[in-house]
């Protein structure tokens, strides 16, 4: 089972969701300036991911999807990656690289896989 990480920054929190086996899936978009806003971020993902359209950016004509939905895109360095939009078009998660594209799939479907009942764990004081 997945789990949401709350980690405390210089300029408030951030969240990395990891899967069971502890590799980081999706890392939060933004620094939250409270761990109330940023429990409402992993909320957001748990939410979205699993009802998320797949626009594949990646593809010549590629057709625009409805919000949420995962954008699967080529980065400047050649990866593969993926931002997890809400519904009013916000993005509440992306992914780190990928070489394979099969391999930016996989995560998308480990995100929708984990998100769901993914606990969320605070930053120890």
């Amino acid at each position: 089972m997945g789990k949401f990480v709350i980690k405390t920054t210089k300029t408030g929190f951030t969240f990395d969701l990891k899967a069971g086996n502890g590799e980081t899936i999706a890392n939060s978009s933004e620094v939250y300036s409270s761990i109330a806003s940023c429990k409402n971020g992993c909320e957001s993902v748990r939410k979205n991911a699993p009802e998320a359209n797949l626009e594949d950016q990646t593809v010549e004509g590629y057709v625009a999807e409805k919000h949420p939905k995962f954008e699967v895109y080529v980065d400047k360095a050649g990866e593969f990656r993926f931002r997890l939009k809400a519904r009013n078009g916000e993005v509440i998660a992306k992914s780190e690289g990928y070489k394979a594209k099969a391999s930016c799939m996989n995560g998308i479907e480990s995100v929708r896989k984990n998100a769901v009942d993914a606990p969320i764990i605070e930053p120890e004081a």
